[in-house]
């Protein structure tokens, strides 16, 4: 049996047409499916859409977060709902194609366990959104050892891997760094991002931004140890000019260097705010974390389970 999980917010105009392109994909596999749709909070009908598609289609089961959680917890909301041997997860805009399903599940029943879905480009993104996606991985890569360029939210996970992570206790998740972490044996398939037909991405500059802090947090402690390198640094310098002044002082030479007061000045305590903000966000994280609050909250659920509930 396949599950696929979609995560949606704000897609009343265009779930219908993907659940019916993921039906007939997942059909073409001659495996038994369910396709669980996770509504994140949508502020339009999405819900009322939804429930008239779990009306329609046996295999839909939805479930409505109580307020917009983000789609990271929508994507593990879905995982631990997923009853199937393999789980497929994918956007519901279509950018993500159905039709690659067949290849995907081919390549499961051939022994793999993860089976990626990587894009041969990405599409019409503007200059800034490659040069800073491309940015983001280097630094990823750097931080944590691990190469995400070719992860996406688009995948197949096993059973066995599905139930890694969602057994992993931490609030804060980053999906697609979570499922390069976990290994096994995975393999890739490419495509070719197509236009989203319509409405547009629900993620804003601040929401990427913030994405990206939780996933060098999330796999690297990297940052806070930088902080202790530019402590050394300071600490150093402040030793070489303590010593010249000390020098100058005795030799009775006149010190004018007030701009130099100043730049310095600033520089440290633009140092100083800087690695206090790296060294609040780990605390921030922990605080979050020692809170254990739960990562979502399910406020309704439609159709029907195995129990027939």
């Amino acid at each position: 049996m396949l599950s696929v999980v979609i995560p949606v917010y704000n897609e009343e105009k265009q779930i219908g047409k993907t659940i019916k392109e993921v039906k007939d994909a997942v059909t073409r596999t001659g495996e038994e499916f369910e396709i669980i749709v996770i509504d994140d909070g949508s502020a339009d009908d999405t819900w009322e859409v939804l429930k008239k598609l779990a009306d329609e289609n046996a295999e839909v089961k939805a479930y409505r977060f109580s307020r917009n959680f983000g789609k990271e917890a929508a994507l593990m909301a879905g995982l631990s709902k997923a009853d199937g041997d393999a789980c497929i997860t994918m956007d519901a805009d279509l950018q993500h194609p159905p039709e690659l399903i067949p290849e995907m599940v081919k390549l499961w029943r051939e022994g793999y366990e993860v089976v990626e879905a990587v894009k041969k480009d990405r599409g019409k993104e503007t200059s800034v959104s490659r040069i800073s996606a491309s940015l983001f991985y280097k630094i990823m890569y750097r931080l944590s050892g691990f190469n995400l360029e070719n992860a996406s939210d688009f995948k197949l996970l096993d059973r066995k891997v599905v139930r890694e992570l969602v057994m992993m206790p931490e609030r804060e998740t980053f999906f697609r760094g979570l499922a390069v972490w976990v290994g096994y044996k995975r393999k890739e398939v490419y495509f070719s991002v197509p236009e989203r037909e319509t409405g547009k991405s629900g993620w804003s500059k601040l929401k990427l931004f913030r994405l990206a802090i939780t996933a060098f947090t999330s796999f690297s402690s990297l940052p806070l140890q930088f902080v202790t390198f530019i402590g050394i640094i300071f600490l150093i310098g402040a030793f070489v000019l303590g010593i010249q002044t000390l020098i100058m002082k005795l030799k009775g030479w006149a010190i004018g260097g007030f701009t130099t007061v100043i730049l310095l000045l600033l520089i440290t305590g633009s140092c100083l705010m800087i690695s206090l903000g790296m060294i609040g966000i780990y605390i921030a994280r922990i605080y979050n974390e020692v809170k254990s609050r739960p990562r979502y909250i399910i406020s309704e659920k439609y159709g029907k389970d195995k129990s027939g509930e």
